[in-house]
């Protein structure tokens, strides 16, 4: 039962062990030689040239993340019509229908979004 076992992932755990020693190679060979010399300079706060004047843990508006969810809901939708295009013509008829279901109910939802503003940025 042993022995099944380690001719089967014995290479998977070797990688595992030579990837965790040599992340904690790097590490180690970087904490060692990297300078250690921080002055007043390099501990202060960079923004844009200026000093910070305000907390960096602000509300952000909620309308941000909306636009953004949305954003990758339909880019990943859309994704979905590469495949199908290189496969059209092994699907058939019933393939392009469906599709042009999927992209049909796809419009519906952006239209919706559009009409309730979820997409204005004011």
């Amino acid at each position: 039962m042993l022995y099944s076992f380690l001719t089967d992932y014995l290479t998977i755990i070797i990688f595992l062990f030579m990837a965790l020693g040599l992340s904690i190679g790097f590490i180690a060979i970087n904490f060692l030689a990297a300078p250690n010399n921080p002055d007043a300079e390099k501990l202060s706060a960079y923004e844009c040239g200026f000093e910070a004047f305000d907390d960096s843990r602000m509300e952000f508006d909620v309308r941000f993340y909306l636009v953004a969810i949305l954003f990758i809901i339909f880019d990943l939708e859309i994704a979905y019509l590469f495949p199908w295009a290189v496969s059209l013509s092994n699907i058939g008829i019933y393939g392009f229908w469906s599709m042009m279901i999927f992209l049909g109910i796809l419009t519906i939802g952006f239209i919706y979004e559009w009409k309730k503003g979820a997409l204005d940025w004011e």
